[in-house]
């Protein structure tokens, strides 16, 4: 099967079995995966940015562009179709720096931005592959819950 692409500022959900879900070019982007291993019910999210507080009209035109808003969208979503919280498997990838000067610090702020969210609603992150300053794309394989990170030709699961 061809995978399900998930765009920048965009989320996808899946409850085939047989579905994967891909996202590419992670670089300062965060990509998150939740995937509940009983209903074999997954979502990926491509977040461009940390805080829908910084552009509010954007944020509601598009929630999936940012942690804060994304998430937690994309995690009830999931409910509706039949995943528990408490069965729920969250990985993350990207928040890189790909600039030198690093100014804004985009990729850290992602990543930060959804450790807090996690945090406060006391969900842990099985599994990350965040900073550096190389890009990743990441693959959600519903069959099993299996996430692989490709980075530079090489893959890895997470």
């Amino acid at each position: 099967m061809n995978p399900v692409v998930v765009n920048i500022s965009d989320m996808k959900i899946a409850t085939d079995p047989k579905a994967v879900l891909a996202t590419y070019s992670l670089g300062s982007c965060l990509g998150v995966t939740v995937y509940d291993p009983v209903t074999r019910a997954g979502g990926l999210i491509h977040c461009l940015l940390a805080r829908a507080s910084a552009a509010r009209e954007k944020a509601r035109q598009n929630p999936y562009m940012f942690v804060t808003t994304g998430v937690p969208l994309m995690v009830r979503k999931l409910m509706q179709k039949g995943a528990a919280l408490d069965r729920m498997v969250f990985k993350a990838a990207g928040g890189a720096n790909m600039r030198s000067d690093n100014i804004f610090r985009t990729g850290e702020n992602n990543y930060m931005a959804l450790r807090r969210l996690l945090e406060r609603n006391n969900i842990k992150l099985a599994a990350e592959s965040v900073g550096g300053s190389i890009p990743r794309s990441m693959y959600l394989h519903l069959d099993t819950g299996r996430v692989v990170i490709k980075s530079l030709g090489v893959e890895s699961e997470l």
